[in-house]
């Protein structure tokens, strides 16, 4: 008996699975414009041994195509850019306030070659491509285009590492020094520009990220407005009057252009209004 209902079953299962490929097969003979169906959704914000990301409801911006994957804090300010993986699936990173992690960078912890998490400063600069793995890096520094910051090594405050450099495991690089090579060595201290140029390479970035941040949060209806907005000025005369333009000049008595129409006269809706 017991042979024979699982036979039935799986016969019911079979049945109702080609009911539901045949249904799916209709439904898509009668739809207007393709649907493709996507296997893998966004994956921006991903828990990992049932941590999330904590993320501070300051924070400036997260590229659509970056990732935050378990523990992981990032504080106001701070921002992560295309292509960007932070990754805290075994150990705790913690990004600070107006910090930024580059395009394509990577920033990873240790777990079994060691136990290193990874601490990020505030107004820290990660540049495009590098990689900052189980290591520290204090206020106000700088890690370049496709530099390496590896296992415990801590990156003092106010320091540079330039591009392509490559600190090796367990280094420690004191506060107000310029590292380059591989592996880096110390090429010279800062300079009085080089801390300035670090805090308005932060604070620009910040204001940068807004406004990605602003331009991806659009809905497709804001995206296909503004493309119309954009076409309506450019087939437009250096002296039409746009319609965001707030001065009240009066024209022959009639108020300012675009509110010429409405008055009691010739919009009796108006007059109502004015009763009221």
């Amino acid at each position: 008996m017991a042979s024979i209902g699982s036979k039935v079953v799986v016969a019911a299962a079979q049945a109702a699975r080609n009911f539901g490929k045949a249904l799916d097969s209709m439904g898509a003979s009668m739809e207007v414009a393709k649907y493709t169906e996507r296997l893998v959704p966004s994956t921006r914000i991903v828990s990992a041994n049932n941590v999330a990301p904590s993320i501070s409801e300051s924070a400036t911006f997260i590229a659509p195509s970056a990732n935050l994957v378990g523990d992981v804090a990032l504080g106001a300010n701070s921002s992560v850019w295309y292509g960007a993986t932070v990754r805290g699936d075994g150990n705790k990173v913690t990004i600070g306030s107006k910090s930024n992690i580059g395009d394509r960078a990577v920033v990873h912890i240790a777990k079994i070659q060691g136990d290193y998490p990874t601490s990020i400063g505030d107004n820290v600069t990660v540049k495009p491509g590098a990689i900052i793995h189980a290591a520290t890096l204090k206020d106000f520094s700088v890690v370049g285009e496709g530099a390496q910051v590896l296992d415990g090594s801590i990156v003092g405050s106010n320091c540079i590492i330039q591009a392509g450099a490559v600190v090796s495991p367990k280094t420690t690089v004191p506060d107000g020094e310029v590292w380059g090579g591989a592996p880096a060595k110390m090429v010279r201290k800062v300079t009085k520009e080089d801390i300035e140029s670090i805090v308005s390479l932060s604070e620009e970035t910040a204001e940068l990220a807004a406004l990605h941040a602003e331009e991806c949060s659009k809905t497709y209806e804001q995206v296909m407005q503004d493309e119309e907005d954009l076409a309506d000025s450019l087939a437009r005369g250096e002296d039409y009057w746009k319609k965001d333009q707030t001065q009240e000049d009066d024209v022959l008595g009639q108020g300012a252009p675009g509110r010429i129409f409405d008055n009691s006269l010739t919009n009796p809706e108006e007059g109502l209004k004015a009763k009221e």
